[in-house]
This record gives structure tokens, C-alpha cells and sequence, in this order.
């Protein structure tokens, strides 16, 4: 397919960018040289600077290299957005070592796959999700665990108070500290370590381009969990990729506003580390999903940048003093929305109040992850994820035949490569050989585009359902589903939801002479995944439909859905 987009990219953004051959540690090296007396993060009532992060980090690095963590090992990370979660990310890479993000949301069973799969040598987290992790550790393999507590970076008086239920709502957790019972060398404070390491870099040689920095799990195109393995240059890349799409953002001067969970790439890249590269205060919110401490922080810190998600922007304008006007939110001027697609009349009337510009963009996680992007000034369309990011190329191949490429206007597998892709998956050479071939990435969307090189994602052809911008895989919620002793059969899928753009419905057939009801399923699920995979809607039936070798046809289930909605 020939570049058709890049007589339409927006002005000021080059079709070609240069990306400096740098790792993770030396970007932020370069914004602490411009802008050390800048605000780096602000954290309810606790502002750090670019130098204060600069060296707290340091002081991490060396923190975990007297655990024994060296080049190339593995540091699982189990929090949500809160300065602890930066500063020890960056102290990860300018050690040379693997930041292996976890979410916070995760089920015991979760966090064992993760750690025996990643071989993680440490793991930093959040006190309040102890009881999870001392689930885990029964089976999985870990030397040390770090434990912080979110008043550790909190000013008087709130770093005296426990819990701080009005802030964050965070409940105190008892942690036995019995290392030896969990088959631990050793457990520790990170705030009591901390306060003996060195402020000095560490010396640790790099190479952008070949050693990873991040180990970022998915489900790829099957749906079994896998790593991601993302290099320094990947992820300093697409964020100069990032960088270049917003031409007007001042640096040293913006505020971003972090909602979105630094554990998810999306986050992390267009959060987390654009900001930093643009020298931005980022005002850190560790739970998404509250509202209220989100306006908070827009009357307190005016943000400039507001990247999110779909419901999240529902969320704010339903929310009765904006639409008031009791809560000024026109200090944002771009937001960059994913993960789902952005209806059209949420971007309208978040542009009309905040007299903003908020575009939707397309990325995964294999490629760091962002791989398009409407332009905030020129043409936008509705339904398209935009152009191409630039130095990202872009092909559509039939569904059918990955060696034939498809035209303006016609369905095909979307197909990506550039700096961000991924180097491969972690220890799966056969699923990196079916996704990565000569360098492109297979992403699985099926996809068309359009005379002005704008592209549409028309399908998935993986079945990845999105639940208010978090990923599920059927598979994983089939698996529990199954544990159920009445259950015969059961298919999983994502059906259209107002709130959340897609919520998840489990399809059941009961054995013979069972009955159960749709609350029971519900409750059987709470106890053992996720809260954003548990299903809410279940329908029970005699059947699912099947293909002649027994596949069940999801695809019909979801098209009878819509037909509901139609109806």
C-alpha cells in the first residue's frame, strides 16, 4: 500500500523524526540537566522535583543492587500510580535491569503465573495488596519483596494518617513479616532501604537497542498471557513518536494530568514517560475510577494534557458540577484518547466545554503501544484511529493470505513496523514467529483505509473484549467458568455497554438436571478473578452454536446482540 497519509499529516509534524539512541535512565537525564527545579510529580499534598526524582531513583538502583539484582534481571512492580511506582520504575532501568508492571486488580492466581513466568528476583509493592501476593507466594518463586505505604510520600499531616479513607480510600493491611514462611530471603521496606543507598547513577552500560526495559503482559492474538518485550529504544521511541504529535506542547510548562494506570503501556507511555520527556508535572492519581479526586486535581493543578479512555471522559461530563460549570476544566487543551473507540458526541461536548482538542488514537502493547493517532488540527473523521504515528509503517494484508496486500477501501489484517515494535515475546519463540515476521507486526485488527489515509479498525481479529479500557481475554474467564460444577459449556464474549463501551456476558449450558441463576454464576467469579473480568450479564442456554469441528462461533453470539439493540 502506498503512503497515502502523509500528504495529510498535521502541520509541524514530520512524516520522519529522528529518535536519539538513548536509553530510559539518560531521558530523563536530559530533562533533569533542562528543568531540575521543576516539578515532577505531585502527589495529593507532596511535590517532588526532576532533581529530588533524579536522585531517588539513583538511590533505588543501588537499593536493589545490594538485593543482588543485576543486568537483565527481572523487578516485578504492584502499584498504582503513586511516586513510589516512578521512581522505583526508573530505578529499574538505569540499573540495566526488567521492569515487569503488574496490576493492581489482579487475582492471586494471576500474580503466580506472573512471577513464576517472568522469574521476577524482587517485587516492590503497595501494602494493600499483601493478602493477594501471600496467596501467590505459596507457589511462586521470589527473593525479596519490598513493601511501601502511600503515606511513606506524603507531607504532615496526612503522612500520620492511616488510613487516609477521605483521600484514597486505603485500607491498612497487617503484613506478617515472615520471610523464611514464604520462601523469601527477605522482606523489607522500601522507605528503610532507601535511607542508606547512594545518590550516585549507577554505571551500568546499556544498549538501547537490545536490552529490554520492560516485560509488559498480554494476551496477544490467542489469548494465553504473554510478556511483551519491550527495549529501551521501543519505548523512548514511540514516546518521541508521541512527542511529534502534539507540536504545540510547551516543554517545561505543561501539566499532565495521570489517570491512566502507569501498569498498562498506555499509561506508562503517554503518561508516565511523555511527561517526563516533556518535562511536565504529572499530577498522579492512583485510582482512575475516582471522579471526584480526578476534578480535585483539575482545580488544584489545572493540567494542560489529559490523555484517557472513553469512559472516563463519559464519567467527567456526567458528573453534575461540570455540568454546572462549578468545576472549571478548560486548563486541558489536548487529550489523546484509546483503548476503545471514542463516540463521536462525547468528543464534541468534551471540546465544547473544555475548548480543548481531544483525538482518538490506536496502539497494543506490542507495540509500546501506540501505532496511530488522529491530528489534533486538520482533518478528523469519525470512527477512524487516524494516520500513522511517524517513522511507522503500515500495510493491510488479506485475512486469508498474509503475502497479498489489500487496496484503499478494502478489509485486511493490519500490519505495523517501525521503532516501537516489540523485540518478541518472553520465552515463546513460537508465538513471536506467527506475529513478527521480517520485522512487521501481525496485530490480529482487522482494519480498512481510506483515500486520505485514514484508517478504520472494522474488526478484531482476535476476540479481546475492552471493559472500560481494560483488557479481557474470553479465555481466561471461560477457564474459571468451567471450575463451576454445574457447568457443561460456556462461551464468553464482549457485548455493547453505554458506560463501560463493551462489559462482559458469559453464554452458559448447564448440566443435565442442574439449575443455577445468574447471581450465583456472578458470585462464583468474584472470588476468583478480577473485578473488570467478572462477568455481569449471564445468559443460560440448551446450546452454543459451533462450527461442524466443535469452535464455538462467538462471532454469532455477538451479532445476535446486536441485533437486540437494533430491534
Amino acid at each position: 500500500m502506498d503512503k497515502i497519509w502523509l500528504k495529510n499529516y498535521p502541520a509541524g509534524v514530520p512524516p520522519e523524526i529522528e529518535v536519539p539512541d538513548i536509553d530510559m535512565g539518560e531521558m530523563l537525564g536530559q530533562t533533569v540537566r533542562k528543568y531540575p527545579t521543576n516539578t515532577a510529580i505531585a502527589f495529593i499534598n507532596k511535590n517532588i522535583s526532576y532533581r529530588e526524582l533524579d536522585l531517588l531513583s539513583n538511590r533505588f538502583a543501588d537499593t536493589l543492587k545490594k538485593l543482588g539484582v543485576g543486568k537483565g534481571d527481572r523487578v516485578a512492580l504492584l502499584m498504582p500510580n503513586i511516586p513510589q511506582m516512578v521512581i522505583a520504575y526508573f530505578g529499574i532501568l538505569k540499573l540495566g535491569a526488567v521492569v515487569v508492571m503488574f496490576n493492581p486488580l489482579y487475582s492471586y492466581r494471576e500474580i503466580e503465573h506472573q512471577l513464576n513466568d517472568c522469574g521476577a528476583k524482587v517485587m516492590v509493592i503497595l501494602d494493600r495488596f499483601w493478602p493477594a501476593v501471600s496467596e501467590a507466594l505459596e507457589t511462586a518463586k521470589l527473593d525479596h519483596l519490598i513493601i511501601t505505604r502511600v503515606r511513606d510520600y506524603l507531607k504532615f499531616p496526612l503522612n500520620i494518617l492511616e488510613p487516609l479513607q477521605e483521600k484514597i480510600k486505603h485500607e491498612h493491611v497487617e503484613i506478617e513479616e515472615q520471610p523464611q514462611k514464604y520462601g523469601l530471603k527477605g522482606m523489607h521496606k522500601m522507605k528503610d532501604l532507601m535511607g542508606d543507598a547512594s545518590d550516585e547513577k549507577p554505571q551500568a552500560e546499556i544498549n538501547p537497542t537490545e536490552d529490554l526495559a520492560l516485560l509488559q503482559y498480554t494476551g496477544g492474538t490467542t489469548g494465553v498471557a504473554k510478556g511483551a518485550m519491550l527495549t529501551h529504544r521501543n519505548l523512548v521511541a514511540n514516546t518521541f513518536q508521541c512527542r511529534a504529535w502534539f507540536p504545540e506542547a510547551k516543554e517545561g510548562q505543561e501539566v499532565t494530568l495521570c489517570s491512566l494506570p502507569f501498569f498498562h503501556v498506555y499509561g506508562l507511555t503517554v503518561d508516565l514517560n511523555s511527561g517526563i520527556q516533556l518535562g511536565s508535572k504529572l499530577v498522579l492519581i492512583p485510582d482512575p475510577r475516582n471522579i471526584p479526586m480526578i476534578l480535585a486535581a483539575v482545580k488544584k493543578e489545572r493540567p494542560t494534557l489529559f490523555p484517557g479512555v472513553p469512559a472516563m471522559y463519559v464519567a467527567i461530563m456526567n458528573e453534575p458540577d461540570v455540568k454546572s460549570g462549578k468545576v472549571d476544566i478548560t486548563s486541558i487543551r489536548f487529550c489523546l484518547s484509546g483503548a476503545a473507540p471514542l463516540p463521536m458526541e462525547v468528543q464534541r461536548e468534551f471540546e465544547r466545554v473544555t475548548g480543548g482538542k481531544l483525538v482518538e488514537g490506536f496502539g497494543l502493547t506490542e507495540a509500546s503501544p501506540v501505532t496511530h493517532a488522529n491530528p489534533l488540527d486538520g482533518i478528523r473523521k469519525q470512527g477512524s484511529i487516524g494516520m500513522p504515528v511517524p517513522e511507522t509503517e503500515i500495510k493491510l494484508v488479506a485475512v486469508d493470505d498474509r503475502d497479498r496486500e489489500v487496496g484503499v477501501g478494502e478489509i485486511g489484517e493490519l500490519v505495523v513496523k517501525g521503532p516501537q515494535v516489540m523485540k518478541g515475546y518472553w520465552n515463546m519463540s513460537e508465538e513471536t514467529e506467527m506475529v513478527l515476521i521480517g520485522g512487521w507486526l501481525y496485530t490480529g485488527d482487522i482494519a480498512r483505509a481510506d483515500e486520505d489515509g485514514f484508517f478504520y479498525i472494522v474488526d478484531r481479529k482476535k476476540d479481546m473484549i475492552i471493559a472500560s479500557g481494560y483488557n479481557v481475554y474470553p479465555r481466561d474467564v471461560e477457564e474459571v467458568l468451567f471450575e463451576h460444577p454445574k457447568v457443561a459449556d460456556v462461551a464468553v464474549a464482549g457485548v455493547p455497554d453505554p458506560k463501560r463501551g463493551e462489559t462482559v456476558k458469559a453464554y452458559i449450558v448447564l448440566k443435565e438436571g442442574e439449575s443455577a441463576t445468574q447471581e450465583e454464576i456472578i458470585a462464583f467469579c468474584q472470588e476468583r478473578m478480577s473485578k473488570y473480568k467478572v462477568p455481569t450479564i449471564v445468559e443460560f442456554r440448551k446450546e452454543l452454536p459451533k462450527t461442524p469441528i466443535g469452535k464455538v462461533l462467538r462471532r454469532q453470539l455477538i451479532e445476535e446482540e446486536k441485533q437486540k439493540l437494533s430491534e
